[in-house]
């Protein structure tokens, strides 16, 4: 008898195994698309009408950003000078710091020059209507090619001046960091 009860066990293990198996098996078999099942042009086109909004959004953002930064220039100039002489008043070496910084007021004439043309593409905003829709796909592309030539001109402009000035204000504040002394309880 105790042969029977296992034969059955097992028996009834593997049909509930074997069941397992087969539920996990699709009953229908999927397909891929063909050629001829393509979505409709209206479809893809305004997926791509919106990425091209998107595009021209982050692109006007971008171009107001570099503006801001090109307006106050004069001010974080002056101001970085300032902190020059004060630190040249200590008698600290401030030549590679003055030579970043003096690099860096040299490009914003050039900086500005290349920066300029964008307020005339983004008032005219060709292909665009004034809430940023894509109303003449040609004309939108165009616009924010131009637009992002404008921006890649202004970064080659500033030719990373602003990223050395950045570098030696870091290597100086690095040399000159102050030393802890012992705390006295």
């Amino acid at each position: 008898m105790s042969t029977l009860v296992i034969f059955l066990k097992k028996t009834v293990l593997a049909a509930l195994v074997l069941a397992a198996g087969l539920a996990a098996i699709p009953s229908s078999a999927a397909s891929a698309a063909g050629f001829q099942d393509e979505l409709p042009p209206s479809g893809n086109r305004s997926v791509n009408n919106e990425r091209l909004e998107r595009i021209w959004v982050r692109e006007q953002a971008l171009y107001q950003r570099h503006s801001n930064r090109l307006a106050r220039a004069d001010e974080f100039i002056s101001k970085a000078q300032a902190l020059i002489d004060k630190a040249a008043g200590k008698g600290w070496d401030t030549t590679a710091v003055q030579a970043a910084l003096d690099a860096f007021a040299a490009v914003i004439p050039a900086a500005q020059a290349a920066h300029d043309p964008g307020q005339a593409i983004i008032t005219s905003h060709a292909g665009f209507d004034p809430n940023g829709a894509v109303t003449d796909r040609a004309a939108a592309v165009e616009t924010v090619r131009a637009l992002g030539q404008v921006l890649k001109n202004t970064r080659l402009a500033m030719n990373g001046t602003g990223q050395a000035l950045r570098s030696a204000v870091r290597a100086f504040r690095e040399a000159h960091r102050p030393t802890q002394s012992p705390v006295v309880p």
